[in-house]
């Protein structure tokens, strides 16, 4: 048989010899755009609401950035090119109030991750009104960022709060004199507005974990139990490998939210004491709304969205390293 009437095999693209696949034909062309356009149709609805509320915002914002757009009767926009970011550049209370929204980031999300962690993992055992404590656990969740704010704001308050009439009576504050302001102390404020934040936010977290710890087979913590594992190597070598990409998932989720948080913290502080706990979204807030500085304002989200993107994809990055590793 000559070698111009071999057939090519299986799989092998049609005179390459490279493995391709052959070239669709017209007729397949047109199958699988209409079944394209069909997907899109189905998916307008969806894809439309984030279009029309989430891109063209941004989109818009970005925009701005490069304007010297303010407010006033009388005011005209002008492009400006990268002019707010030089300024921006060079504008050390900005990078501050970035400096604390990454501490108050960061403490905020590994808070939250570690004790609900240990939240989910209690709610998961099989103990008499489990369902009623499941219930109270979201109960911060139910609740506006407003009303935790007061809420909060009654149990830090200096004279009639009950944190401090808690440490009074277990000896660790002596009268009157010795209660601590904490919301307008400058070493206290911050770490008092994270433990809001860790209250506020834990729930979904637990919420999110628990969910992963239904779908950690059973078996395999009572192959490990059998095996004479303890406690803790059965959750380091069963639990946490299942259980982790649902983890990280709600990390990176919690990172952004907790970075971009504005109404808890402004309820609490409106960023004082002399700026201690003003995270950058409040200092763009500020400039935009106090100050009628809306291109500069904008900028600032854009180094927001720039630097928290390039965190993410690091962290994500590694972490799928490691998974497949």
């Amino acid at each position: 048989m000559s070698a111009a009437t071999v057939r090519p095999k299986a799989g092998a693209g049609a005179g390459t010899g490279t493995g391709a696949p052959p070239p669709r034909t017209p007729a397949e062309r047109r199958r699988v755009l209409g079944l394209d356009r069909g997907a899109w149709f189905l998916l307008a609805p969806a894809l439309l609401p984030i279009l029309v509320l989430s891109a063209g915002p941004l989109l818009y914002a970005i925009s701005l950035a490069f304007t010297d757009a303010h407010t006033g009767r009388t005011a005209t926009t002008r492009f400006v090119g990268v002019d707010n970011f030089a300024d921006l550049r060079l504008d050390s209370l900005f990078w501050e109030s970035f400096r604390i929204g990454l501490v108050w980031a960061v403490c905020v999300t590994a808070l939250q991750l570690l004790l609900a962690l240990g939240l989910a993992l209690l709610l998961n055992q099989n103990l008499r009104f489990r369902w009623l404590a499941r219930t109270l656990a979201l109960v911060p969740w139910a609740m506006p960022e407003v009303v935790v704010g007061i809420m909060w704001q009654l149990v830090y308050h200096q004279d009639a709060g009950i944190l401090n009439k808690t440490l009074r009576q277990l000896g660790v504050l002596s009268g009157t004199s010795g209660n601590i302001d904490w919301l307008t102390h400058l070493s206290w404020a911050l770490p008092a507005v994270i433990l809001v934040g860790v209250w506020a936010g834990m729930p979904q977290t637990t919420v999110v974990l628990l969910a992963g710890l239904q779908n950690v087979p059973r078996e395999l913590a009572e192959a490990a139990q059998l095996d004479g594992a303890g406690v803790w190597r059965r959750f380091a070598s069963v639990t946490w490998p299942a259980l982790k990409p649902v983890a990280v998932a709600i990390t990176a989720l919690n990172f952004i939210w907790n970075f971009n948080s504005f109404g808890l913290v402004y309820v609490l502080t409106q960023g004082g004491p002399g700026g201690q706990t003003r995270l950058p979204m409040l200092f763009a807030y500020e400039e935009a709304f106090k100050y009628g500085q809306f291109g500069y304002a904008a900028a600032m989200g854009v180094v927001m969205i720039a630097v928290v993107a390039v965190l993410l994809t690091l962290f994500l990055r590694k972490r799928l390293k490691e998974d497949a590793a």
